[in-house]
C-alpha cells in the first residue's frame, strides 16, 4: 500500500476516549438507494457509458433508470459511498450499536422508507433530512463482467441544508460526541458549507477528519471545493484512477503514486498536530480500503491494523451484491 507516513510504526492515534462510545464515528453524504443489474453492451454503448467509472446523471441517462429496471433483473440495495463506509464500520465493530452516525437528506417515500429500515438493521445512528420536493436519490449500478458503471441520480441527496439540519442543536450535538469523521468527495457537489464546518469543528479540537477523492470527476470539476475542505484532512484516501486526476488538476508534474501521495500530503494543512496521512488503493497492487479502515481507526489501533481490517473487509464485501455482508465479521 502506498502511505505516505514517516511516523514511526509503533505510533499510534491517540483519541480521547479508550472506551468505543456511541456516535464516535460520523461520516455524512449522499443516501442513495443502489438499483443494481447486471446489463450488456448495448445498454452501455445507448447511454455513453464507460464500463468502470462512477458518474452523476444527467438528461440523456432519465430514462435509463425505468429502462434499467424494466430489461434487466434488478436487486435494491441501500448505498451512498459514505454511508456504505460507516454501515461496514459499525459491522466490524458490533458492540455497541450506533458508534457510527450518518447524516443525509432523503425523501418522504417509499425508497427513503427502506434507507431508514436498512440503516437500522445495520445499527447505524442515521438522521436524515426529510424533504418532500425531491424523491429520495438512486444510483444505477451497471454490471458487465468484473466492471461496473455507477450513474447516481442525486435528486434528493443534493437537498441536503446546512441550516435545515446540521445547525440544529439535537444533530450538532451528535457531531460533537464523535472522534473521527469521514466525508466522501461525493458530498462537495451537495452542501460544502456542511463540510467545512464540520471539518473546522475536527481541526479545533483535534480530531481526525477524512476525505475521500471519490472519483476523478470530484479531482476535475469540484477542485476548488475540494481545495477548501483540504487543509482540514488529516487522512486523504482515493484510488489510482482518483490520485492520477488529483495529481494532474495540482500540477505535480509526477504519475508516481508514491510520489502523488506524498505531494498530497504536504499541501497546507490548518491542525499542525497531526501530519497529513494519504492512503491510496490500486486494486489489486497492494491496497488499503477506508471502509473497515475506519473501524479500527476508532479503536485507536495502529495503521498497520487499520489497514489489515480495511483490506479483509474489502475482500468480504466483494464477494456479495451491493454493500452486503454476513451477519458477523471473522477479523482478528
Amino acid at each position: 500500500y502506498s502511505m505516505a507516513c514517516d511516523e514511526p510504526k509503533a505510533k499510534r492515534i491517540k483519541l480521547e476516549e479508550k472506551k468505543l462510545s456511541q456516535n464516535a464515528l460520523f461520516g455524512m453524504g449522499n443516501p442513495l438507494l443502489d438499483i443494481c443489474a447486471v446489463v450488456d453492451k448495448d445498454f452501455l454503448d445507448k447511454y455513453g457509458l464507460k464500463p468502470n467509472d462512477q458518474i452523476l446523471a444527467e438528461e440523456k441517462h432519465k430514462e435509463m433508470f425505468e429502462e434499467i429496471v424494466k430489461k434487466f433483473k434488478v436487486e435494491y440495495h441501500a448505498g451512498g459511498a459514505t454511508q456504505n463506509s460507516v454501515k461496514v464500520a459499525q459491522w466490524m465493530i458490533q458492540e455497541p450499536h450506533k458508534v457510527a452516525t450518518f447524516f443525509g437528506c432523503i425523501g418522504k417515500d417509499k425508497f427513503g422508507k427502506i434507507l431508514k429500515e436498512k440503516a437500522e438493521e445495520a445499527h447505524v445512528d442515521a438522521h436524515y433530512y426529510e424533504q418532500s420536493e425531491e424523491p429520495t436519490g438512486t444510483c444505477a449500478a451497471c454490471i458487465t463482467g468484473d466492471n461496473r458503471s455507477l450513474v447516481a441520480n442525486l435528486a434528493a441527496a443534493n437537498c441536503y441544508k446546512k441550516e435545515k439540519h446540521l445547525d440544529l442543536e439535537e444533530n450538532w450535538k451528535l457531531v460533537e460526541k464523535a472522534q473521527v469523521y469521514y466525508i466522501a468527495g461525493f458530498f462537495l457537489t451537495v452542501s460544502l458549507e456542511s463540510i467545512l464546518k464540520v471539518a473546522k469543528h475536527a481541526s479545533e479540537n483535534n480530531k481526525i477528519f477524512c476525505l475521500n477523492l471519490s472519483a476523478p470527476f470530484i479531482c476535475e470539476f469540484f477542485k476548488e471545493a475540494l481545495m477548501k475542505v483540504m487543509p482540514y484532512v488529516d487522512i486523504l484516501f482515493g484510488n489510482e484512477t482518483e490520485a492520477a486526476a488529483f495529481a494532474r488538476e495540482r500540477d505535480f508534474e509526477t504519475e508516481d503514486i508514491e510520489e502523488i501521495a506524498k505531494k498530497a500530503q504536504s499541501l497546507p494543512k490548518e491542525n499542525k498536530k497531526r501530519q497529513r496521512i494519504v492512503v491510496f488503493t490500486q486494486g489489486k497492487e497492494g491496497t488499503v480500503m477506508t471502509k473497515g479502515f475506519l473501524s479500527q481507526l476508532v479503536q485507536d489501533k495502529t495503521f498497520e491494523q487499520c489497514i489489515r481490517a480495511g483490506h479483509y473487509a474489502a475482500n468480504v464485501i466483494i464477494r456479495h451484491a451491493g454493500c452486503t455482508f454476513p451477519e458477523k465479521p471473522d477479523f482478528q
